[in-house]
């Protein structure tokens, strides 16, 4: 059968991209929103891979700070998704995250968040998506899966993120923008499985194609994973 997705969001009406990018690349999917979620075996029962997608701030309480006031936490959402990662790193699940999922990957394993990041969220006064250049690290696992090149485009729609002081001791940074030094995608030494992207590659015609590999380098080791077959090349 299709590889099975589980995939996070606060609720269903901004999953469509996501979704569609799943299944475009022959995976299947569970949409977890807190407002259905049950036990974690049942969410879980039958996933072969987690994708953890963009929404609300993460509460910054869950790393030691008082909120600056930018916008009101989904803390539901938080304890869901700090409960999936929390599942998928004891299980080396193959992971993704995605914008807030960078965001929450981060938060789970001990790192924090730079609150406000102004300049960098939705549109220009045009109308036009911002994009923005990518770094991408010579050598990394990102860089192995997206193919031969360092510079890439990528959509921006956050106004959250994270530097290298902010940055899980578990995570390394993969990609930065070259304009900022904000970290655009990270990848974990121990967690081979695991990759996270500060931009929105599920708007397929907004950044660079080599980034739309993600989902099947994903979906693949989902198959894998499902299958009981994790041996041979991360990338």
């Amino acid at each position: 059968r299709m590889p099975l997705i589980a995939i996070t969001a606060s609720n269903e009406r901004h999953i469509a991209a996501y979704a569609e990018s799943v299944r475009s690349r022959g995976g299947d999917v569970r949409i977890l929103t807190p407002d259905v979620y049950g036990s974690l075996a049942e969410a879980m029962d039958g996933v072969g891979g987690l994708l953890l997608t963009g929404g609300a701030d993460v509460d910054p309480a869950m790393y030691g700070e008082t909120p600056n006031g930018s916008a009101p936490p989904h803390r539901e959402r938080d304890a869901m998704e700090a409960e999936l990662v929390r599942y998928a790193l004891e299980r080396d699940m193959p992971t993704f995250g995605i914008c807030r999922g960078l965001q929450v990957i981060n938060v789970a394993m001990g790192g924090r968040l730079i609150q406000d990041l102004p300049g960098h969220r939705l549109t220009e006064g045009s109308g036009r998506e911002v994009q923005h250049p990518v770094y991408v690290s010579p050598g990394s696992r990102l860089a192995a899966i997206i193919g031969p090149g360092a510079n890439y485009r990528a959509n921006s729609r956050h106004h959250q993120g994270l530097k290298e002081p902010q940055r899980a001791p578990g995570l390394r940074a993969c990609a930065y923008s070259p304009d900022d030094g904000i970290i655009e995608a990270v990848e974990s030494p121990e967690h081979p499985w695991l990759i996270a992207v500060q931009f929105h590659p599920e708007n397929e015609d907004q950044v660079s194609k080599g980034f739309l590999k993600l989902f099947d380098w994903h979906i693949g080791w989902a198959e894998r994973y499902e299958a009981g077959d994790m041996g041979g090349s991360v990338a």
